[in-house]
């Protein structure tokens, strides 16, 4: 067994109705809260009453869209011009993300540049972020327990990475009840990232004890309610499920590596305005198809492919299935979620060869479990701009 580590968010509360415990949970890390919140914000109103009931100041900083290095730039002006003390994020993974950056940067020097990836300097982030506690209000992107946070640089046509177990949230605070009133859409996409971001980490080359535990559980979950709660958002147990498999695919992600879908969407999702949520859906079932063929082509006694095996037991209920089962369990579901092509976006077969050069640098596809070649990679492209058949 090899070497492996685990770190997460100081402290997670998960149940219905925790939601409530933000505020004094919020003042006694500090006095002048910058809440930072999604598009709607539902709850805003809720969270910042039972802040200001407790003798807090509050400054809430809304986010409209995934966040950019120029959304990140402002808010961070916005915190601290008002001298913010503590930072709540509450939304999908953009609030939380732009929660996350925007803590550790009002305690370091120089701007965001400095600290990202591939873009910008690379620099190191050494001072501990404000107190962050972070809130998601969808069930998908595990943002409240992992230690990134991604950021579109329209100017470059990418997203990027800020990583660092300093920015790490003090507490999440998981509450389903948040998730009762999502659209149809937002379900079915953040309900897919969160099967992704369990499916890639169980099969990937960093998977780890814990982490497997986790893929484990989620897989399963996910794969009971996810349907059900498509079809009925009123279901509350299945929302139950959906929110634990959001928070233990956000945990497995930040601790073992990720895959080929996750690759693709960074460069997609910087050259194209899709839902990281809808790209990972629309990938995961061909993604999935490809690596189980070149496994069994180049890498027949790794242990991935028993993975692929065990995923599709997983999802179908079947102790027999086989790997392909899988696969067409995932393509089937995203077909009754009415997932679309990539092409529905803008995206075309001339994109595809600039697409394959980002995505063979990115992070995530070193955590793939089969190194793949340009024309698989391409094929997963080309596969991803049509239709799924219903």
């Amino acid at each position: 067994m090899t070497r492996f580590e685990f770190a997460t968010a100081t402290k997670i509360l998960y149940g219905e109705g925790v939601f409530r415990e933000a505020a004094p949970i919020a003042s006694q890390m500090g006095r002048r809260a910058l809440v930072v919140y999604g598009l709607k914000g539902e709850f805003i109103d809720t969270l910042t009453a039972d802040l200001k009931a407790l003798g807090m100041d509050c400054f809430t900083y809304e986010v409209v869209a995934e966040p950019t290095v120029d959304s990140i730039e402002c808010g961070l002006r916005y915190a601290k011009e008002k001298a913010c003390d503590v930072v709540l994020g509450l939304g999908g993974g953009s609030a939380i993300d732009t929660g996350k950056v925007i803590a550790v940067l009002a305690t370091n020097p120089g701007v965001v540049l400095d600290y990202l990836e591939v873009i910008g300097n690379g620099m190191e982030i050494k001072v501990p972020a404000l107190p962050l506690i972070a809130i998601p209000t969808t069930a998908g992107t595990g943002a409240e327990v992992t230690r990134n946070a991604v950021l579109g640089s329209p100017e470059h046509g990418v997203k990027v990475s800020l990583r660092s177990a300093l920015m790490l949230p003090k507490v999440a605070l998981v509450d389903p009840e948040l998730t009762y009133q999502l659209p149809r859409d937002i379900t079915a996409y953040t309900g897919l990232d969160a099967l992704t971001q369990l499916i890639e980490p169980f099969a990937s080359v960093s998977a780890n004890p814990m982490t497997d535990a986790l893929c484990r559980d989620g897989i399963r979950r996910a794969a009971h309610s996810l349907p059900k709660v498509y079809f009925d958002g009123k279901d509350k147990e299945a929302r139950a499920d959906m929110a634990i498999a959001s928070l233990f695919g956000g945990l497995a992600l930040a601790n073992a590596k990720l895959g080929a879908v996750h690759g693709f969407a960074g460069p997609i999702g910087g050259m194209f305005p899709i839902p990281h949520g809808a790209i990972c859906a629309r990938l995961l079932p061909i993604v999935m198809d490809v690596n189980i063929r070149a496994l069994r082509m180049r890498q027949p006694t790794a242990l991935a492919n028993q993975r692929y095996i065990e995923i599709s037991m997983m999802v179908t209920g079947n102790a027999k299935a086989e790997a392909a089962d899988g696969v067409r369990w995932v393509e089937e579901l995203c077909a009754a979620m009415n997932i679309p092509a990539l092409s529905n976006y803008g995206v075309t077969r001339e994109s595809i060869p600039i697409l394959v050069e980002m995505a063979a640098r990115s992070s995530s596809m070193k955590g793939n479990p089969v190194h793949l070649a340009a024309t698989e990679m391409q094929e997963i492209l080309e596969r991803a701009l049509l239709p799924l058949s219903g």
